[in-house]
């Protein structure tokens, strides 16, 4: 489905699956949708300042959210309430389902971050990956996630990167 110009600005919930579970729900706007490719913008979810050493979100952060049908992975550009961007951080995901007002995204546990400018690269949860026991009970699921994490971060160290997202 692609979301013609009466679809954009409409409200979306985002559920993030983990392990079988809904892991968080939150409200976003619908920004684009082209049928392969959704886009939508939300405030951070998380509601008290999440510190990763090498980023922070924090209440006040802004999130544009891109999502694939046929990719295994999202991305999310971060910048702060001041409109400055603070990077992009990528899930690897099964692709996206827009079902209704519902857009599903199961989170594979391994993830990517990409600094504002560039040269802070970080591939992040790889012990959480292993531990999940997916390369035993879905090795193509497996598979897939990893060949979309070395794919991200080989693009996430060039200039293709922010095409992916034009």
């Amino acid at each position: 489905m692609s979301a013609n110009s009466a679809d954009t600005g409409r409200l979306l919930e985002v559920v993030l699956v983990k392990g079988g579970r809904t892991k968080i729900r939150y409200p976003a706007e619908l920004l684009q949708d082209d049928g392969t490719r959704i886009v939508v913008r939300a405030p951070f979810a998380g509601g008290t300042v999440r510190d990763f050493g090498f980023v922070r979100f924090e209440p006040g952060d802004v999130f544009t959210e891109y999502y694939w049908r046929d990719r295994w992975y999202a991305v999310m550009e971060v910048r702060d309430p001041a409109g400055a961007l603070k990077g992009w951080y990528c899930d690897i995901a099964r692709p996206a389902v827009l079902s209704g007002t519902e857009l599903i995204v199961e989170d594979l546990d391994l993830d990517l971050w990409r600094s504002a400018d560039g040269t802070d690269v970080r591939r992040l949860d790889e012990d959480e990956f292993a531990q999940s026991g997916l390369s035993r009970t879905d090795p193509g699921a497996a598979a897939a996630a990893v060949a979309a994490l070395d794919e991200l971060a080989a693009l996430a160290r060039t200039e293709r990167f922010e095409a992916l997202l034009a």
